[in-house]
């Protein structure tokens, strides 16, 4: 059975982006990080999706902030682990902290186990579930706002380079301006060229 996975099973080698994409998939969720389920509710769902009815999903807050509210919704998947005999321990101190390296582990070990529960293809509308869950009808409308402003912050960086390119051009126009106008000052500052030399041997020829 899969509550018996050990750390070399094939389950923990399963990477980020393919287990993101089965909680979307699965809850129809918006999740960018695996660290942002660290409150617990998403873990409650995964298994009400596997055992539809086992897990009360009204006590399942999905607006958990507090290490506190994040306890209460691990207390509730204590429960059903002991409902169904489930052997795995579950590393609260360290789930709610959000650790990356932690919280992808357990969704490893999760995911192993909801698939070896019917091949994990069960009939299942996770929006009606939430429903009467605290915060559960906001959840899937949620984005990720993190990766969101990262790519808006990644979209609007190269703006300040035109901004410094056209400073660059305009000071070197203005240089090569004032360079043109500092050699027409020059040029006006010289003393007009001598006279032809035809004009001097007219006014020779006059003195004789």
């Amino acid at each position: 059975m899969a509550t018996k996975i050990g750390m070399m099973d094939a389950a923990y080698f399963v990477g980020r982006s393919e287990i993101l994409a089965w909680i979307n998939s699965t809850l129809q969720l918006n999740l960018s990080k695996v660290e942002e389920a660290c409150s617990g509710a998403v873990h409650c769902q995964l298994l009400d999706a596997v055992h539809p009815g086992m897990v009360p999903m009204h006590k399942v807050n999905f607006d958990a902030k507090s290490e506190y509210e994040m306890i209460q919704n691990y207390k509730v998947l204590q429960d059903v682990f002991n409902k169904l005999k489930i052997t795995k321990h579950i590393e609260v101190s360290k789930l709610v902290k959000g650790r990356p390296l932690d919280n992808l582990e357990f969704m490893q070990w999760l995911k192993r186990y909801c698939d070896s529960v019917n091949g994990g293809l069960v009939s299942y509308n996770p929006i009606e579930r939430r429903e009467g869950s605290k915060g559960g009808k906001e959840a899937g409308k949620k984005g990720p706002p993190a990766h969101t402003s990262a790519k808006g912050g990644a979209a609007a960086a190269p703006r300040p380079q035109s901004h410094h390119g056209g400073a660059r051009r305009n000071e070197l126009s203005s240089s090569v301006n004032s360079s043109s106008s500092s050699t027409l000052s020059v040029k006006a500052s010289r003393p007009p060229p001598p006279a032809p030399a035809y004009e001097e041997q007219v006014i020779t020829k006059k003195k004789k």
